[in-house]
């Protein structure tokens, strides 16, 4: 590790814009846990592996498109949303100038800058008037109006993280092997493995992480799988 303070350092941080990275995140788990838990379900009813891999590839196809357009919708409503706030504040810009920067220097002055020189900047700022909408967006909003999370980044990337995540637990089935054990010890081992990695970009412990998300997909396996046993393929509840 450099010794170099991180300021001087050209990349310190870890990218997190761009929107892929919590869609597929997001993905890859809800894969995993639905089919995992879809499987649990349908094989404690006592269906063929047929009809289970029926059941999961159905599951997993339904599951890709949902999440892929759920993604792009809620990603660009989020960014037209922001354009719409964006446009507003530039209005308000253009026909009360004086007002927004006096607006400025006092968020500015909130923060323990002082009052002089709070309002130089922003008297400053107020010259450039793409500068000024963009330092006014991020002061009121919160958000940097040229760096909004692509819809389909998010779209794509939840699709097939979601396919990859529910495609795990199949896969004993795919190549012959018919126990529900096996395929949900298989999918077990993805969710840790998910867990694991994610923990790896959040600088948490890869085995907390790992475990987490496999007693999370335990618990709804194991409450499908009780459902499925209960009612059956005769329909015994």
């Amino acid at each position: 590790m450099s010794d170099a303070p991180a300021a001087l350092r050209e990349a310190h941080h870890a990218d997190v814009s761009g929107g892929w990275l919590r869609p597929a995140v997001f993905g890859a788990m809800d894969g995993l846990v639905t089919n995992i838990a879809l499987i649990a379900g349908v094989g404690g009813g006592g269906v063929s592996s047929h009809s289970i891999v029926l059941t999961g590839t159905a599951g997993l196809v339904a599951g890709a498109i949902s999440m892929g357009l759920g993604e792009y919708t809620s990603v660009r409503s989020a960014n037209e949303q922001v354009a719409a706030e964006v446009a507003k504040e530039r209005r308000e810009l253009e026909r009360h100038p004086e007002a927004e920067a006096r607006e400025l220097a006092d968020a500015w002055v909130a923060r323990g800058l002082p009052r002089d020189l709070a309002t130089q900047v922003a008297e400053a700022v107020r010259r450039n008037p793409e500068e000024a909408l963009r330092v006014h967006v991020r002061e009121e909003l919160g958000i940097d109006p040229d760096d909004q999370p692509s819809p389909w980044a998010a779209a794509t990337s939840s699709f097939l993280f979601f396919s990859l995540g529910a495609l795990i637990p199949l896969l004993t089935y795919l190549f012959g092997a018919t126990e529900l054990w096996l395929a949900l010890a298989v999918g077990g081992l993805g969710l840790f493995a998910a867990g694991a990695i994610v923990a790896r970009f959040t600088n948490r412990q890869w085995w907390t992480g790992g475990l987490r998300q496999l007693l999370l997909g335990a618990a709804a396996a194991g409450a499908t799988y009780l459902i499925g046993t209960l009612i059956g393929v005769h329909g015994g509840l």
